[in-house]
């Protein structure tokens, strides 16, 4: 069973999330905060394996938040929910490590595979947030796609398709499966993609599929 945590400061979203997390049987909420700081406490009173944190609370933002859960609880991960406009944000928290990014507005079933992907050790991000990162902090498209392309020749082609399916969100078991691998395997290919690439988490490599339209390329 995943244990969530839900912090929004706005009692009609917390229970909209919720509703759509505890429809999988295997999560289930164990507390919600109102702001910042108390979803920081509630963390350590709670543990939660996952935390789904909004962006713009009172008394403690979401970013601030984000920072002090993994400073206090690292074994918790954390979720950014997000909207439209906020990706300044998005990339201060991607060097927080922050494990997901979600559109509050997105498909609802993106919301239940986020969490399960960052509870078992992967990154998660929405489709359309990655494009927002990469879109507002790239420049264009082209180049973007370009110069990450060129970062990734310095991988063998297994390490690539291994970072595909990281950008895709998948865990090392989920990938290990996919490629027929031994888990520590796919944990060595990844520690060696961070390593080479110069990356401090699976979410910036997740970014950086995305870039280079590995993800996409995956997908066909």
């Amino acid at each position: 069973m995943i244990r969530v945590l839900l912090a929004d400061d706005e009692a009609m979203i917390r229970a909209g999330v919720r509703a759509i997390v505890q429809s999988d049987p295997g999560i289930e909420v164990v507390a919600e905060a109102a702001d910042g700081r108390q979803a920081v406490e509630l963390v350590l009173s709670h543990r939660p394996d996952v935390v789904l944190l909004d962006i713009r609370m009172p008394r403690m933002d979401g970013l601030a938040a984000c920072a002090e859960i993994l400073r206090v609880a690292p074994g918790t991960r954390v979720v950014i929910l997000t909207t439209f406009g906020e990706d300044a944000y998005i990339s201060q928290a991607l060097g927080d490590g922050a494990s997901g990014f979600l559109l509050k507005a997105g498909d609802p079933r993106e919301l239940i595979a986020g969490v399960h992907a960052v509870a078992d050790g992967g990154a998660y991000l929405s489709p359309r947030v990655a494009r927002q990162v990469i879109d507002r902090f790239g420049g264009g498209r082209a180049a973007k796609e370009a110069a990450a392309a060129a970062r990734l020749a310095a991988l063998t082609d297994r390490e690539r398709d291994v970072l595909a399916l990281v950008g895709a969100g998948l865990s090392n078991a989920d990938i290990a499966a996919r490629l027929f691998l031994v888990e520590g395997t796919v944990k060595s290919y990844v520690s060696a993609i961070l390593s080479r690439l110069g990356l401090r988490n699976r979410v910036q490599a997740a970014v950086l599929a995305h870039e280079a339209g590995l993800v996409e390329d995956s997908a066909r």
